[in-house]
């Protein structure tokens, strides 16, 4: 299932940063203006990770899912986006949450360069990278969204 900008804008997003050992998470506002990181969801069995996430967005009254996309620089898809779709997939029936799949390249490069640049050791840059990498792919979506919503109301503006 996949959800237009319009609607998602209407509460929380909850974004996902999917990996195999780790997902970083990270939650909007209400009004879809900032990301908020929340702790990185360490990977165990795939209906514990469900279960965790239920309770994250239950907690945070999350109305859509943000799903970052991996894909190659080409834009192709990789192994590991089919594997993140068919997770999303199942994570969507369990909560019944619509989808969006949001391109992720170079979130976490940039979420490395962040950290180190803020002088994190090794250690806290593991540590933080997949969090980061959801705030930053939740933010590229609001901003998107907000720039998307001003063109929409520009172009009305105009009818009339």
């Amino acid at each position: 299932m996949t959800q237009t900008n319009e609607s998602a804008a209407n509460g929380r997003i909850l974004a996902l940063d999917v990996g195999k050992k780790r997902i970083g998470l990270a939650v909007s506002d209400e009004l879809g203006l900032t990301a908020q990181g929340l702790d990185t969801l360490e990977r165990t069995r795939i209906r514990d990770d469900i279960r965790a996430l239920q309770e994250i967005a239950a907690r945070w009254g999350v109305n859509t899912l943000l799903i970052g996309k991996p894909l190659h620089m080409s834009g192709d898809e990789s192994r590991q986006s089919a594997y993140t779709r068919d997770f999303a997939e199942r994570l969507s029936g369990q909560l019944s949450l619509p989808i969006v799949y949001w391109d992720e390249r170079l979130t976490s490069a940039e979420a490395e360069r962040l950290l180190r640049d803020s002088g994190a050791s090794i250690e806290q840059r593991r540590k933080a990278v997949d969090r980061m990498s959801a705030v930053l792919l939740l933010d590229s979506y609001l901003e998107y969204s907000r720039h998307h919503a001003r063109v929409q109301d520009e172009e009305g503006a105009d009818v009339g």
